[in-house]
This record gives structure tokens, sequence and C-alpha cells, in this order.
């Protein structure tokens, strides 16, 4: 008897089923947005599919002739280059705290609840702090992104690295390892598939924090586009730049599961 926990779809399957529920989202928001503006052609709220098109191509083609730059362009560029500086700090300070943290009890104990008192405290209530610290910047969009997520990729490390099997440690240290070898022969190797994996769950708050800091204070990115055009109710413009921000997102995500899957493939078993 075929039960539904035991249905297990192939490669295809998965695919159109996972574009199914996509394409009834846009057929909903194609009739919802012709309803619309079958009632009033200026409407602005749900713009049409064509008009969504025709302004994301007016982005990524037109030069704008204040800063003289395609404004789709030189926002991701300056977007991806923010959010890139800010993952990639995040990421070894977690890598190295989080090694510390996991194999040396008393800096667990030491830094332990340092970090658990950062990791509470909302990064967006520190965005004022690093701006008046490091100024209107780049460094403060930065550090929002590593101060948004670090702490918490740092504390599933440490959890992570502190629950591997004890006997590994004592035997590791039956031949004659220290402190230093254990770190790097034992946990080290088995912490980066974490690692990978910590980073994609921290993908989503990043963009939060990175969107949110080039609202306040930039003059381009992503975010800075989005909160300009706002004013004007611009959602042709809002909606495509906000499906761009998803699929720059959903590449990365991809992008960290294939590092993932192909230098560590001990670690993925049998997952489909």
């Amino acid at each position: 008897m075929t039960r539904l926990i035991t249905i297990r779809p192939g490669p295809r399957a998965r695919v159109l089923a996972g574009a199914l529920p996509i394409a009834l989202l846009l057929i909903g928001y194609a009739l919802a947005a012709a309803l619309r503006h079958a009632d009033n052609p200026a409407d602005k709220v749900l713009p049409t599919l064509g008009a969504m098109g025709a302004a994301a191509w007016r982005m990524g083609t037109h030069v704008d002739p204040v800063s003289g730059q395609i404004a789709l362009v030189a926002d991701t560029l300056a977007s991806v280059m923010r959010m890139g500086a800010g993952l990639a700090l995040a990421t070894l300070t977690a890598l190295v705290l989080g090694l510390l943290l996991g194999v040396v009890p008393l800096a667990r104990a030491v830094f332990g609840p340092v970090i658990t008192l950062i990791a509470v405290i909302p990064p967006i209530a520190v965005l004022p702090i690093l701006f008046i610290a490091l100024g209107l910047g780049e460094a403060a969009k930065i550090a929002l992104i590593a101060v948004g997520i670090a702490p918490y990729m740092t504390r599933d490390l440490a959890a992570y690295v502190a629950a591997l099997p004890a006997e590994q440690v004592i035997k590791a240290q039956t031949l004659g390892a220290n402190s230093w070898l254990v770190a790097i022969r034992v946990a080290l190797p088995q912490m980066l598939p974490r690692l990978i994996e910590t980073l994609r769950f921290s993908m989503g708050p990043a963009w939060v924090f990175l969107i949110a800091a080039e609202a306040i204070a930039s003059d381009v990115g992503l975010g800075y586009r989005i909160f300009l055009v706002r004013r004007y109710l611009a959602m042709d413009i809002i909606l495509p730049y906000v499906a761009w921000i998803s699929l720059l997102a959903i590449g990365a995500d991809a992008l960290l599961r294939l590092i993932s899957a192909r230098a560590f493939p001990w670690a993925h078993g049998d997952a489909r």
C-alpha cells in the first residue's frame, strides 16, 4: 500500500511540482491586475505583467542621465559587493569563534554568554550606532550584515562542534593530538559542511539588513532604488526589483548547495 510519506518524486516531477504554485500565483496576479486596470486604467497598485516587463527593461538597458549608469546593473553590483563582503566577514568570524567555542569548553564558558547577548540584540537597532561609529559609507552597511548574522552562525557552529562524539576527541588525544590538532584535524573537516548550511540559512536575514542599510543611507543599491521609487508608487519598478532580489538569493543558495555537495558528498548521504 502506497502511503503519502513514501512517495518520492523524481527530479522532473519535483521541478513540475515546484513550478505549479509559482505559475498559479502569476496567473492569479495577472487576472487581478487585469480586473483592476479594466476598472481604473491608471491604477498603480497592481501593474500589469507587461508594464513591469517594460519597466524592468528600461531599468536594465537605459542609461540614467543623472548617474551615467544603467540603474539595474549599478544597483546590482553595489548590493552584491556589499553582500559578499558582509557574508565573508561573518563567515570568517563564525568559523574561528565557532571552532574555538565548540572545541574548548573554557572558551565556551567565557565567551558564550557574550555572543548570546549580542545575538538577541535586534541588528536594525544597532544600525544608528554603526553609522555614528563607522560613518555613512560602505563599512557600516557591511558591518550590519556581519553583526546581524555572525552571532547566530557562531552559536550554531559551536553547538554542532560541541555535540560531535567525544570518542573522536579521545582517540585523537590517545594518538598524541593536542588541542590545536583536535580542532584542525577532527572538528574543522566535519564543521565545514555545517558552515555552508548555516550560511545558506543566514542569507535571508542578510538581505533584510542590507536593504535596510541601503534604504537609510545610500545613493546606489537595490534597497536604495526600491525606497527611492516608492514615493512615486512605482510598483512596476518595485515588484521587478523584489523579484530580481529573490532570483539573486535563489542563485546564491543553489551555488552554496552545489559547492557543499561537490566538496563534502559524505555529509549529504542519500538526501534528495
